[in-house]
């Protein structure tokens, strides 16, 4: 499973709710789960997989077995506020410090469709936050300031020009391939 890399356009998409509680969705979990393992990531949304589906994937530790599933999350409640430092696997190598809630409380589906709910605060609750955020086709550089932005703008650079690479390599081998 491929993690697309900014600015692919798919990581922009608003992803649908989860209709369909069954093993094509719990193969896809896996799937995603060990793409985010691999990647040394402490979450995963579909969109970064080109899956636009309301699901995340988190591992506070990023160790195998302790990871947590999260279908169509939305939040039942938000408190306090903090800053930290958060990376995403769609910005390889780029770091800035962001506010999010201290707190979350998200209710959720797991996979077998029941609804739960879950509280998080730290890593966790940053984690979750993070991940809503791509479901919602938003995504780490909408949250940097524009001094951020700024500092981060050779990187940007370097990211969309690896995609534009990458872009055309696949159109050449499909021409190829016609």
């Amino acid at each position: 499973m491929e993690i697309r890399i900014h600015p692919d356009p798919v990581l922009r998409q608003v992803a649908l709710p989860v209709e369909v509680f069954d093993e094509s969705l719990a193969a896809l979990v896996r799937g995603m789960t060990a793409a985010m393992l691999e990647s040394r990531g402490l979450g995963l949304a579909g969109p970064q997989v080109a899956v636009a589906k309301r699901i995340v994937v988190v591992s506070p530790d990023g160790e195998p077995g302790h990871e947590a599933v999260f279908v169509n999350p939305e939040y039942a409640r938000t408190e306090g506020w903090e800053e930290g430092e958060e990376g995403c696997l769609s910005f390889p190598g780029i770091y800035v410090k962001i506010g999010r809630f201290a707190e979350v409380v998200v209710r959720y589906r797991d996979l077998a469709g029941q609804v739960r709910q879950f509280q998080a605060q730290g890593l966790l609750a940053r984690a979750l936050q993070h991940e809503i955020d791509h479901l919602d086709g938003r995504l780490l550089v909408d949250r940097m300031s524009p001094v951020q932005r700024i500092a981060q703008r050779r990187n940007l650079r370097e990211l969309e020009r690896r995609y534009n690479e990458r872009l055309t390599r696949v159109e050449a081998d499909a021409a190829d391939v016609g």
